[in-house]
């Protein structure tokens, strides 16, 4: 049987929610910001999840290995604003095992 992963997420208003992420849907981190809607509508995944907004980005706070960043991720991170050495858009990280305890908080709004 598959499990959840827990995640803590710091919403824009800098408070922290630790929220269950299912590993058996094929939700990335940003589908599962919107479901519990950490973030206020039409602010967050704008693009549908297609790494051509950055409505998405966060910072990676804990130590996880993730996937490697993938050229468009990497482009969109080089046009959008508040970007650090730690941003990640969370449409292009899939909720995996691996993910357990993972910290992220959200980038400001653009």
């Amino acid at each position: 049987m598959e499990q959840d992963v827990t995640i803590k997420i710091t919403d824009r208003d800098g408070v922290i929610h630790e929220v269950l992420a299912p590993t058996d849907m094929a939700m990335n981190l940003m589908e599962v910001v919107r479901s519990y809607e950490l973030a206020p509508e039409g602010t967050i995944g704008i693009c549908g999840g297609m790494a051509m907004c950055a409505s998405c980005q966060c910072y990676v706070k804990s130590e996880h290995e993730l996937p490697e960043m993938q050229d468009d991720e990497e482009a969109m991170l080089s046009e959008a604003f508040y970007v650090k050495d730690n941003s990640r858009l969370g449409c292009q990280l899939p909720i995996t095992p691996e993910m357990e305890g993972l910290e992220v908080e959200l980038a400001p709004e653009g």
